[in-house]
């Protein structure tokens, strides 16, 4: 008897720390220095996984599912001496507990991204097709779960295990979903909009589902399992009572612009913390009372923003990847093993995709959305991810799925979600739904009177006084067809796995600023552009880029031509600073506006912001501008003055312009910058030039509120001094790549090319100008000679004309 209990002796508990190798200890028989190799070789295999898919644009979900399974006994697991120093037995329980605690966390940031004001106003389409995306798969995962009984699963109870089958089949990942949609641009498109809505709808069902399946897992009679339930209902029912109301509190007191106060981010993490602790000890799972307290938390206001800051990155970067570590290590695809096994797991995976994709295409068509459309949104309504993996390890470790079933399951999940980016991308490409009758690309055209559209872009708050002024200065009189604005907010899609509060501002992508039926978000920007348009009266609609800073000038362009503007604008990448000196905001933004340039589909303006207007709205009674056209010939310059010519129309505005003529007494080679790649003058450029002024001064000729100048000089220094007599303007209009043959002798090397040689001469501190610059390029269907090569030109540091 002795020797038995002496066979049966456990190994003692891991002590904390080691003393150090030099004193005889090995660091992997303590916890500590174990973890920390645990955590630095998942996160570093996840991340070369990640790097690996990512061609193929995969999001890193899948990277942390194989990553997990690679290191378990499906594949270097296979090798014990691996598996018992790395990952013993004893060290499981540390690791199971930090990867839950991320969980935890990570659930919480998961309930922020959902939104419950935008799950009420879900559409009746939205609804129908998340509806009969969980009754459709879950009716065929309860089928599916008689005939695994059957075979691999005989021993488990039948009501846990058929109520487990069917939401593991049924669920959708509302966050992996988020991040395939901003990977692949079609966040903000109507079928990404109508995916996110359904998506929502279907992930609060599924954890609803997954709650009652936890019930009924209990060992206990079916009366625990009520308790259990109607214990979590009204635990629910108190949060969303009392929840709204203490967060509401801590967010009047986090005013915008204002750091949030530690106090308020560490009181919400403890009850985050509190309310796990709660849904455990009712018997549900801690992660149920992290998720609903995140969906209580205010989504307006700096507060949830700050309560990411303050998690994700630790989070999802370090502690979330043990969770898929803790999965893999009990997922052991050599179990499945026998024809009768792996024709489960395609039996498993066919009704999964089935299900999903079926029920959602024919709800889709009778909602009348096309089948391409329909066929699109069900394969994205059958990503799975991190939430089934959730609902599988709850049934695994509550004995309702067995070795073989958990990993039949597992594989499922990885294959649903790897087949989502390659079928999406095959079968829906918005650009081939673009209008083909885009007419009017740039501001100059034949008939003035048509309505202009404008493509305005900024970064952050800091550029918005400034743009709603030029938006202010471009209505004109209002008799043409009109001004309509768009204007896009140009956000970073980081590697951020949760993409928090994107969806939240995607979901409003396109709708008017000014909604009476809705409460006006409160949100500093839009309160500005909703002012401005019940003002002036000027057609405003927001739109979103969420893109990589690589990939937004697609977003931008693609943007464009969907909406059929007749101009961007963008920002420069340098702000003013204080002493009028300009600083780099983000170099990167330069690379976006070069590309931009490159194959934008209509013209193009490069807006540098010396603060037009001041830091706030001017109204349309108190403007006082004096803007400035340097006229020297080409494309590029008739654009520019063809945007003047709308902004004289402004009551408030005065126009000058200056049109460069070289003197005819002037000796020497005719020296030319040109647009085409071609050498010398070409007589079609000037007849252009000539015939487009002579109808200008016609036009104009009765407007009082323009000056026109026509300086005749003898080289760059009487050019310069022209230039310099209109200091005072508020807004010079330049074009990007002017033609004539002051043009070279003014080009100097130096920062920005992409503002061509007057743009950066504007913005050089030897001008000592207040005034804002408004570059523009004019649209042609490809830019040939040095208005593409100046794009691919490097800054030169140090050059006469460094503004930094």
């Amino acid at each position: 008897m002795a020797s038995n209990v002496t066979a049966l002796k456990c190994p003692p508990p891991m002590k904390a720390a080691s003393n150090g190798v030099f004193q005889g200890d090995n660091p992997l028989h303590f916890s500590l220095p174990l973890l920390i190799i645990q955590i630095c070789l998942v996160v570093a295999l996840t991340r070369a996984l990640a790097y690996l898919l990512r061609p193929l644009r995969q999001p890193r979900v899948i990277a942390e599912i194989i990553g997990g399974i690679l290191l378990g006994p499906s594949a270097l697991g296979r090798n014990q001496k691996y598996l018992h120093a790395v990952f013993p037995a004893r060290s499981l329980t540390v690791l199971d507990t930090i990867a839950n605690l991320g969980l935890l966390f990570f659930l919480f940031l998961v309930g922020l991204e959902l939104d419950p004001k935008a799950l009420k106003r879900t559409g009746k389409k939205a609804l129908s097709i998340a509806l009969a995306g969980i009754t459709f798969p879950f009716a065929l995962g309860i089928g599916t779960s008689f005939i695994l009984r059957n075979t691999i699963s005989k021993d488990v109870a039948q009501g846990p295990f058929l109520v487990f089958m069917g939401v593991a089949v049924s669920i959708t990942a509302f966050p992996v979903l988020a991040r395939i949609l901003a990977e692949l641009k079609l966040l903000t498109t109507d079928v990404g909009r109508m995916a996110m809505s359904a998506a929502a709808v279907n992930d609060v069902a599924a954890w609803i589902l997954l709650a009652l399946a936890i019930a009924l897992s209990g060992t206990g009679s079916p009366l625990v399992s009520l308790w259990v339930f109607l214990s979590g209902s009204g635990f629910i029912t108190l949060c969303i009572f009392v929840a709204p109301l203490l967060f509401k509190w801590m967010v009047k007191r986090c005013p915008e612009g204002e750091p949030v106060d530690e106090i308020y981010v560490c009181a919400t993490l403890a009850a985050v913390l509190a309310a796990g602790l709660v849904t455990d000890t009712i018997g549900i799972h801690a992660l149920f009372g992290a998720f609903v307290l995140g969906v209580l938390v205010p989504k307006e206001g700096p507060f949830a923003g700050a309560l990411v800051e303050k998690v994700e990155d630790l989070v999802s970067g370090l502690f979330l990847p043990l969770y898929f570590v803790s999965s893999g290590l009990k997922t052991n695809v050599a179990t499945i093993q026998g024809g009768q096994s792996w024709g489960l797991l395609v039996l498993v995976i066919f009704t999964a995709c089935f299900g999903k994709i079926v029920g959602t295409v024919v709800v889709s068509l009778l909602c009348k959305i096309p089948f391409r459309e329909a066929l699109v949104l069900g394969f994205l309504m059958n990503t799975k991810g991190l939430v089934e993996l959730i609902v599988l390890n709850i049934g695994k470790d509550r004995g309702v799925l067995n070795d073989q079933t958990f990993a039949i399951m597992v594989l499922m999940a990885l294959f649903t979600t790897f087949i989502t980016t390659p079928i999406v991308v095959a079968l829906y490409k918005p650009a081939r739904m673009a209008a083909s009758d885009y007419k009017h690309r740039t501001i100059q055209r034949k008939d003035p009177n048509t309505q202009l559209r404008l493509l305005t872009c900024f970064h952050s708050t800091r550029s918005i006084p400034t743009l709603i002024n030029l938006m202010e200065t471009s209505r004109g009189t209002g008799k043409r067809g009109g001004l309509r604005v768009f204007a896009m907010h140009l956000m970073e899609l980081s590697e951020r796995s949760s993409a928090i509060l994107m969806v939240h501002k995607a979901r409003k992508n396109g709708a008017p600023f000014w909604n009476k039926g809705e409460s006006t978000d409160t949100n500093q920007v839009v309160v500005a552009f909703e002012a401005f348009e019940q003002l002036s009266q000027v057609s405003i609609r927001p739109t979103t880029a969420i893109s990589a800073m690589s990939s937004m000038h697609e977003d931008i362009c693609s943007s464009a031509q969907r909406k059929k503007a007749a101009v961007i604008i963008l920002p420069f990448h340098k702000h003013q600073r204080i002493d009028g000196h300009l600083e780099t905001t983000r170099s990167d933004l330069r690379h976006v506006n070069r590309r931009v340039l490159e194959h934008a589909p209509c013209s193009v303006g490069i807006l540098v912001d010396r603060g037009l207007g001041g830091a706030a709205h001017i109204a349309a009674s108190n403007v006082n501008y004096t803007i400035t056209v340097l006229f020297f010939g080409g494309p590029d310059d008739r654009e520019a003055l063809s945007y003047g010519a709308i902004m004289a129309e402004h009551p408030g505005i005065n126009l000058n312009v200056v049109r460069f003529v070289v003197d005819s007494k002037v000796v020497g080679e005719s020296v030319r910058l040109d647009i085409d790649g071609n050498d010398g003058n070409r007589p079609e450029d000037k007849s252009d030039d000539e015939e487009f002024i002579s109808e200008f001064r016609e036009r104009v000729s009765k407007a009082g509120s323009i000056k026109f100048e026509e300086c005749v000089v003898g080289g760059a220094a009487e050019a310069l001094a022209v230039i310099r007599s209109h200091n005072v303007s508020n807004l010079f209009l330049v074009g990007r790549i002017p033609e004539g043959q002051l043009v070279a002798a003014l080009d100097k090397k130096g920062e920005c090319p992409e503002l061509g040689p007057i743009g950066k001469l504007l913005v050089s501190p030897e001008m000592s100008t207040a005034a804002s610059v408004l570059v523009m390029q004019q649209y042609r269907s490809q830019l040939t000679g040095h208005a593409l090569t100046s794009l691919k030109e490097e800054d030169t540091a140090g050059g006469e004309y460094d503004s930094q």
